[in-house]
């Protein structure tokens, strides 16, 4: 006789209607419709800024709601077959169900994840700069292989993204880079990447191939819309410079004074963008991200946190890395904060984050919930 998959069904049932309430789906309907009758107003795109924080709003809440929707809808349809599969004695079918179970079972998974988002800025886009450390050359090209690594696993989530600045190293890699990704739920994701970032190998710019230790800064920070309104920016407390855009590109790249790096005196923050083809453009640009980072500055109010973000690479050494990646003697990627670990290095080199990100946010909800338990 086929076996019934009904109590299996019923567990994930349950947990969809819990997620439905903890993402507050109900709400989130009604605020559909709002950004629907808003989307359609005729003079919208006269507020260019409003326009767009609609319409990503518009967009983020669709696919929040077409997740949910989409996993009661396979839902319905397993019920289904588990019945058809009971009363007709059809294996292949009861075979068909627990497959799809399985991977309802992952995209709950999945969701899970993305309730554990709490946090004031979580649904924000984010702005990732990498900052090479010790280890010399094979710093820098440490700090490129890492820019690959989340321009890749932002690809692979389908967001967005726009590298701003590109500070290339003599010999290779990068000193330094600035990208923005975009997307839901990127600053959330994304924040767990932030600290220094370890990687063990052989170098490949050592002629006697000896192992190479190499160390580069992760630092994210949360885009925020409101952040022209928040941010006084008095000409007095910015020094611009103009320089020639350095490294590979087109034909509006290396050919004129138009890259540019804004340095705010009171912090010492320094954001650099030579993307764009003008040097006003790019000007617009590092006073937009210098913004975002000022804001992050003022939200955290920690001492430590602005030394860490001046220039970005004090104290990136041995000790205070947050993850290693071990390419030799063996093949491993630890997260020394939640203990994940997997030895298939490339996919996480290749942007297969996933794993290592669910593993630190969930050790997050973990302390967050112990410290709310009191003791006895």
């Amino acid at each position: 006789m086929a076996t019934s998959h009904a109590d299996d069904l019923a567990v994930q049932r349950k947990r969809l209607g819990q997620f439905a309430v903890d993402l507050d789906v109900e709400g989130k309907r009604h605020r559909l419709e709002e950004l629907q009758s808003i989307a359609a107003e005729p003079d919208l795109w006269n507020d260019t800024d409003r326009a767009r924080e609609i319409t990503t709003e518009l967009k983020r809440v669709e696919e929040d709601l077409a997740r949910v929707d989409r996993l009661a809808d396979r839902l319905d349809d397993l019920e289904v077959l588990d019945e058809l599969a009971g009363e007709e004695d059809d294996a292949s079918s009861a075979a068909e169900v627990a497959a799809g179970l399985q991977e309802v079972r992952a995209e709950l998974d999945r969701l899970e994840v993305v309730t554990m988002l709490g946090g004031e800025h979580d649904e924000a886009d984010a702005i990732v700069s990498i900052h090479a450390g010790e280890g010399g050359v094979d710093a820098m090209d440490w700090a490129q292989m890492l820019q690959r690594m989340y321009l890749r696993w932002a690809e692979n989530r389908g967001y967005e993204t726009e590298v701003y600045d590109q500070s290339y190293g003599e010999e290779a890699g990068l000193k330094s880079t600035t990208f923005e990704v975009r997307g839901p739920d990127a600053y959330g994701f994304l924040s767990v990447e932030h600290g220094v970032h370890r990687l063990v190998r052989i170098s490949p710019f050592d002629a006697q191939s000896r192992r190479q230790t190499s160390f580069a800064l992760v630092d994210v920070v949360p885009v925020l819309p409101e952040v022209d309104e928040e941010i006084d920016l008095p000409d007095e407390d910015i020094r611009v410079d103009v320089y020639r855009s350095s490294g590979p590109g087109g034909q509006s790249v290396n050919t004129t004074d138009s890259a540019v790096r804004v340095t705010h005196l009171p912090t010492g923050l320094v954001v650099s963008c030579q993307n764009e083809k003008s040097q006003h453009q790019n000007k617009a640009v590092a006073i937009r991200v210098l913004k975002v980072k000022l804001a992050e500055l003022e939200r955290q109010k920690r001492a430590d946190q602005l030394e860490e973000l001046r220039g970005g690479v004090q104290n990136v050494g041995f000790g205070s890395q947050i993850r290693s990646y071990v390419q030799h003697p063996y093949q491993m990627v630890k997260d020394l904060r939640s203990d994940h670990e997997t030895g298939n290095v490339a996919a996480v080199l290749d942007g297969d984050l996933d794993e290592l990100i669910e593993a630190e946010l969930r050790r997050r909800v973990r302390e967050a919930a112990e410290a709310e338990t009191p003791t006895t």
